[in-house]
Formats: C-alpha cells, structure tokens, sequence
C-alpha cells in the first residue's frame, strides 16, 4: 500500500508514500479519499513530503476530493511539498485552491486558529 493513514488530533492524515505519483496510484487515492468522505471525515490532511513529482492526474484526485469535502463543509489541507511538488501547483494556480502547510505541524495547528 502506497498510503499511510492515521488520525492525529481527531484529524485524519494521510501520507503518501510515493516518490512519485502518477496515474497509476491516482485511481486508488481518490478511492481512499472518497471512502473517507463517505464514512464522514470531515478534514483530511494530505501529507506529501515523501513525493518529488507528481502528476496531472493524481492532482486531479486531490481536486475532485477537495471538492466533494467543500460540499459537506470539510476540509481538505495539503502539507510538507518537496520543491518540485510546489511548482507543480504553481505552475496549475492550485496553490490558490488548496490551503497548502509548510509541516504537518502547521497544518494541524490551522485548525486551531
């Protein structure tokens, strides 16, 4: 399994385990994702530090989840994106979407604020 998924201060976190992620792990991440929604998670942490690429598609996964937690009135936080990672999203403007965390520690102290 490429995801890792543990509750931290009544939040759940999930860290991806990839060195990339691509369309091949996209489909079961956004599977996590939405059982997540589904079983009434409300905020996601997504954590992202092991990841030096990824794709238009996984980040397709990431959109479509922020979207349906936004619905229910969750949220949906990225944190820990290596440089590459980061310029991913300023190259798409998702860095203006997503609410995005320097540490772990920063996002979960976000909800506190």
């Amino acid at each position: 399994m490429f995801f890792d998924r543990v509750i931290i201060e009544g939040k759940v976190v999930i860290t991806v385990e990839l060195v990339r992620a691509t369309i091949k792990e996209a489909e079961e991440f956004k599977l996590l994702l939405s059982q997540e929604i589904d079983s009434g998670t409300k905020d996601i942490i997504v954590d992202l530090s092991y990841c030096e690429f990824i794709d238009s598609t996984f980040l397709g996964a990431l959109v479509v989840s922020l979207k349906r937690l936004l619905s229910v009135k969750g949220t949906l936080k990225l944190c820990s994106l290596k440089p590459s990672v980061s310029s991913m999203f300023e190259l798409t403007r998702m860095y203006k979407v997503f609410e995005i965390y320097n540490s772990l520690d920063q996002a979960l102290k976000s909800y506190n604020e």
